[in-house]
């Protein structure tokens, strides 16, 4: 049992990030407002919709894992900002604060040690586990984060 809590823990820092790339609290420290449309170097998407898109598959994964009323979205619409320009700072605030609002609710969900690691979740239809949906997160997170970093260098901002 101690064994498994220790996971759990440690996957719950890995959410956080930080202890194989920088965190995304971090990145997103380093670019103001007026820069998160800017699509630097040619890239197809800017620092809004990388982040957009971050924040929506996380956001998709933890209703998933932890929601009665799990109903799958549409791909890639959902996934993705319909308005590519975020207008609005109180938009970005409120796109930051329920990403980290959801990334909490999953780390509590996973720490709660009544939630196995691996039986399937209630909404999964091919064996999908805790432990799975929390690693998609990480990784996607993950591989993201490498952009927004990228996207941070060409804006010389890092």
């Amino acid at each position: 049992m101690l064994q498994e809590k220790q996971i759990r823990e440690q996957l719950a820092r890995h959410l956080e990030g930080g202890e194989a790339f920088m965190p995304v609290t971090e990145i997103l420290k380093k670019i103001s407002f007026e820069d998160i449309n800017l699509r630097p170097g040619n890239l197809p998407y800017s620092m809004y919709e990388l982040f957009y898109h971050i924040a929506y598959t996380q956001k998709d994964i933890v209703k998933f894992t932890c929601s009665d009323d799990y109903t799958e979205p549409k791909w890639p619409d959902y996934y993705w900002p319909k308005d590519k320009i975020c207008k609005h700072v109180e938009g970005w605030q409120t796109l930051k604060a329920e990403y980290f609002t959801d990334r909490e609710r999953l780390k509590d969900f996973l720490l709660n040690e009544e939630n196995q690691l691996i039986t399937p979740v209630k909404n999964g239809k091919d064996q999908q586990t805790l432990l799975r949906e929390v690693t998609l997160i990480i990784e996607h997170t993950a591989y993201h984060s490498g952009q927004l970093l990228v996207l941070l260098r060409l804006l010389n901002l890092h």
